[in-house]
């Protein structure tokens, strides 16, 4: 289509123009080396979980994410989440920026154990012992 139309521009238009091209060309590569993420709509709608149990070897952390429902003996695991120890860290300092960012555009979270006055921690701040008491099944 273009072979045979001949546009004569200066030299200045020419370098402007190839610099745009660069320019463009190196967006279209940047663009091309960043990681596209999806999310299907499937798992966009979440699920809900006010439990999580970890556990970890020397090679992974295992996040297993649980619904307990009140009044009901058992619970079921909702989703795990097999982690490095480098991604596993990489999550907690996520998760205490996020919880900092929220404090502060909605005030502290307060925890049951704080809410009854539980001041029985060393340091006399509340004490959050670790769940214990489920049975796990395979």
């Amino acid at each position: 289509m273009y072979s045979n139309q001949r546009i004569e521009v200066g030299d200045l238009e020419i370098q402007n123009i190839f610099l745009m091209l660069k320019y463009k060309i190196m967006e279209n590569e940047k663009n091309n080396n960043q990681l596209q993420i999806e999310l299907k709509e499937e798992v966009a709608q979440g699920t809900y979980a006010n439990l999580a149990i970890i556990t970890h070897s020397s090679s992974e952390f295992i996040v297993d994410f649980v619904r307990v429902m009140p009044g009901l003996p058992k619970a079921g695991v909702q989703s795990r989440i097999v982690l490095t120890p480098e991604h596993a860290k990489r999550l907690m300092y996520a998760l205490q920026e996020n919880v900092a960012k929220y404090e502060r555009n909605f005030g502290p979270i307060r925890m049951p154990e704080e809410m009854n006055g539980g001041n029985n921690g060393p340091d006399g701040k509340t004490f959050i012992p670790p769940i214990s008491g489920f049975k796990g099944e395979a």
